[in-house]
């Protein structure tokens, strides 16, 4: 089936316009790895998850013809005459060994005959000056970052309810009960959960992103007011709303704390 964007009605495959609104509908093909029938600017298929970015950037690679390569002439070498040094315009000058500087004395102190000037004092260097120095004080002990692991969670507006998405689980199954695919998120106890398929929505974590996507619900997902459609999916962000089914009627507030 090929739901429309703009009604999300049910067409059937093959189908080139709505039938409901004569909207023109997206062009489908088979997922690879499934055989699901997926929109052609899908990007993940919605029944097995697959990749379909990956499929169609390996088709690009293999069309893409790798270029003839040009061989290059052979240089001709050009053989240059040797120069003639020129002249020197100066003459260079001797060099001269100029004298020791005198040792200055320190003021008030004669040196004699015969006995060798006192040796200045040594210099205060850096390890006498820590030595002299008071011992500074140890500095506090900095206290160790602990990294908090975010959590996720899903605030049902028309109760206030909060649902804390579970951190071991690849993916999340939102729904009700059913035999296949058991939901790890039941919303059958919240008000008009007759809009809510019992396999609708699967939420997606990926180190420290969450995707949402629709898996084949019978009145849709919307994300923001905005229809998402079967076989996308859709990066969630703290302050997304989520309403399963049509009608605003079993809204979610997504948030990470």
């Amino acid at each position: 089936m090929i739901v429309c964007p703009n009604c999300n009605h049910q067409n059937p495959d093959g189908a080139v316009q709505c039938e409901a609104c004569y909207t023109p509908l997206p062009a489908t093909t088979n997922c690879p790895n499934c055989g699901a029938t997926v929109q052609t600017d899908a990007s993940f298929c919605g029944q097995c998850g697959f990749n379909l970015q990956a499929t169609n950037s390996v088709k690009g690679e293999e069309q893409t013809a790798a270029p003839g390569t040009v061989a290059a002439a052979p240089t001709q070498q050009v053989s240059v005459p040797d120069l003639i040094e020129p002249d020197p315009l100066i003459e260079p000058l001797p060099l001269q060994m100029s004298s020791p500087a005198p040792v200055p004395q320190n003021p008030g102190i004669e040196a004699t005959a015969g006995e060798t000037p006192p040796a200045p004092p040594p210099a205060v260097g850096s390890e006498q000056a820590q030595a002299a120095s008071p011992a500074k004080s140890a500095p506090y002990p900095t206290s160790q970052t602990r990294l908090q692991q975010q959590t996720a969670k899903l605030l049902h507006l028309q109760t206030k309810t909060d649902i804390e998405l579970p951190q071991n689980l690849p993916i999340v199954h939102i729904g009700k009960p059913n035999d296949q695919i058991p939901p790890d998120i039941d919303v059958s106890g919240f008000p008009n959960s007759e809009v809510v398929s019992r396999i609708h929505a699967d939420i997606r974590i990926e180190g420290d992103a969450y995707y949402i996507e629709d898996v084949g619900s019978s009145n849709g997902t919307y994300i923001n007011h905005t229809p998402l459609p079967r076989g996308n999916r859709h990066r969630l962000r703290s302050g997304d709303r989520i309403a399963l089914g049509k009608g605003d009627l079993v809204t979610f507030l997504f948030q990470i704390s």
